[in-house]
């Protein structure tokens, strides 16, 4: 009976903090938690040993009593066998029950929605999240000069107690109020969290309903719904918009709030790629692109015997590109912008670290429209 009450807590609570409510709430001796863990007994009395000691903390503690009224409410007749909590303290928590469910334990999708938000905003230099007694929200706020500090945020209560709980964040002096900074491993659940947001939104991207409706654009032609009345005309574009990876970085914001890829630098990325895919279109074209990846070696660079003239010129084009970009830079505007390869697999063949492609890729389309501007005017024509 009390595993299955113990199963019924959130999936985002610790494995200690489950064995120590299962222990001290439900009565579970500590051999047999050992046994389902696989581990020593010892093992699991250092962990409970550590949960106990951490109740010295506010939110900790509170949090604790919030899971243990939720999960573990139900009366034990053989709690006195077991040494569990006399029959003043069933009653007590039996009378508190019904205002302490009030405010239930978040579940796992609203804690890692909450913690990005609120761990990103005690990142930054001088902030802390600030918890009053008896309060049910919290804030965050940042130290400006002199005296002065800036609110950056509010918290609900029940977040910051399960990141306490879990480790994110931590008090040095609690009091009336207590001020929580960001812990180390709070800095690394927020870098997991954050590439876990950035690997879900790519596959919605990639496998989703949506992209597969997208029209495929091409200017010029009798019909099409670019042929109008505009002052402007749109670019010209031979391929699907929604496959380039430029599309969906220049749909985020940097920190501060400008898109993370101007127009200008979507643009060049789009001229490599019509460059690219002009070069293809030659007869028995054999011109190997791998050369100018760092794993492929680097090799010389040239065309099939029976290329046309303009394929020809399409593919030196791209090739002085790369050249001027040089390895590394060369190689992520190859992936990205003309094999329409997804940042995260860039990075892995590349050997680099998570999210590291963006910032690469956005200095290759900087070096890259440096390098279409200082082109002469015939030679920044396509086709």
């Amino acid at each position: 009976m009390e595993n299955q009450v113990a199963e019924t807590l959130p999936i985002w609570v610790p494995d200690s903090v489950q064995r120590y409510l299962a222990h001290t709430e439900a009565g579970q001796p500590i051999r047999d938690l050992a046994r389902s863990a696989r581990c020593h007994a010892s093992t699991v009395l250092r962990q409970i040993r550590k949960v106990e000691t951490r109740r010295d903390d506010p939110l900790v503690d509170a949090a604790l009593a919030m899971l243990a009224d939720i999960h573990f409410s139900i009366p034990r007749s053989h709690a006195s066998d077991v040494g569990g909590p006399g029959k003043a303290i069933e009653d007590n928590r039996s009378m508190n029950h019904s205002a302490k469910l009030s405010v239930p334990a978040p579940d796992a999708a609203t804690l890692e929605s909450e913690a990005r938000r609120v761990l990103r905003r005690l990142c930054e230099s001088g902030a802390v999240l600030a918890v009053a007694e008896n309060m049910e929200k919290a804030v965050i706020v940042r130290d400006g000069e002199g005296t002065t500090s800036t609110r950056t945020a509010v918290v609900d209560c029940a977040i910051a107690q399960a990141m306490a709980l879990k480790d994110w964040i931590a008090c040095a002096n609690p009091g009336r109020i207590s001020r929580y900074r960001i812990t180390a491993a709070g800095r690394a659940a927020l870098g997991q969290l954050l590439a876990d947001q950035e690997n879900r939104a790519r596959k919605e991207k990639e496998h989703g309903f949506a992209e597969a409706q997208a029209p495929f654009i091409v200017t010029g032609e009798p019909g099409s719904p670019a042929t109008g009345d505009r002052a402007a005309p749109p670019r010209r574009t031979r391929y699907n918009l929604s496959e380039s990876p430029l599309i969906a970085l220049a749909r985020r914001k940097d920190r501060d709030g400008k898109p993370f890829l101007e127009d200008a630098l979507v643009r060049v990325g789009e001229r490599l790629r019509e460059d690219f895919e002009l070069a293809q279109m030659g007869p028995r074209v054999a011109q190997n692109w791998d050369h100018f990846l760092t794993g492929g070696g680097r090799g010389g660079f040239g065309a099939g015997p029976d290329a046309g003239t303009r394929p020809s010129e399409a593919r030196d084009r791209v090739a002085q590109a790369l050249s001027n970009l040089g390895p590394g830079l060369s190689d992520v505007a190859l992936r990205c912008c003309c094999y329409l390869e997804g940042l995260e697999t860039a990075e892995k063949k590349m050997g680099w670290s998570a999210r590291s492609g963006k910032i690469v890729l956005r200095i290759a389309l900087q070096r890259l429209k440096q390098h279409y501007d200082g082109l002469n005017e015939p030679d920044r024509m396509i086709g």
